[in-house]
C-alpha cells in the first residue's frame, strides 16, 4: 500500500506547515537525499505539546507527542515532496526528548515517531535513530525530532 493511502487509512490530520522559528530552511535535499529540520509536536489546532518527562508529564504522554510530531515531519515532508509516495526509505533519526535527569527510558518516547514511520512507510520507514534527553527544549516542548530520508523523482 502507498504511504498516501497509509495516511488515509490512518485519518492522518496534519498540522498547518510551521514557520522556522530561526534561520533556517525547514527541508534541504541533496541528491536523493532529504534532511527535515527538527520538529516539534504540533497538533492540526496550532498549539504544541509541551512538558518534561518524569515532571509534568508520562513516559506514555511523551511518547504520544513524539507521534505528533512524526505527523508534521509528514506534513512538511509532503509540502515539500508533493507526495509521500516518493520517500523510499527513512536514513536516521535524531529525537530529543526534554526530561528530568533521572529519566531513562528516553527510546520508549521516541518510539511514538518511529513506530508511525512504520506505519506510513512499512519497513522501509525503521531507519537508524538516536533518542537523548535534554535539560530544556525550545519553548519547553516535549520532543524535537528531525530525520534524514531517502526519496526518488
Amino acid at each position: 500500500m502507498s504511504a498516501e493511502a497509509r495516511i488515509e487509512e490512518l485519518k492522518l490530520e496534519f498540522p498547518p506547515i510551521p514557520k522556522p522559528g530561526g534561520i533556517y530552511k525547514p527541508v534541504v535535499q541533496v541528491g536523493n537525499i532529504v534532511y527535515v529540520s527538527g520538529h516539534g509536536p504540533l497538533l492540526p489546532d496550532k498549539t504544541l505539546i509541551k512538558g518534561k518527562v518524569g515532571d509534568t508529564m508520562t513516559e506514555e504522554e511523551a511518547n504520544h507527542a513524539a507521534r505528533v510530531t512524526g505527523v508534521a515531519i509528514l506534513a512538511t515532508l509532503k509540502n515539500y515532496l508533493g507526495s509521500l509516495d516518493r520517500v523510499v526509505r527513512t536514513i536516521k533519526m535524531l529525537g530529543m526528548v526534554n526530561a528530568t535527569p533521572d529519566f531513562e527510558t528516553h527510546p520508549a518516547v521516541i518510539n511514538g515517531c518511529s513506530e508511525l514511520f512504520r506505519e506510513v512507510f512499512g519497513e522501509d520507514g525503521v531507519g537508524a535513530r538516536s533518542a537523548v534527553g535534554m535539560g530544556s527544549l525550545p519553548g519547553q516542548i516535549a520532543v524535537e525530532i528531525e530525520v534524514i530520508f531517502e526519496i526518488r523523482d
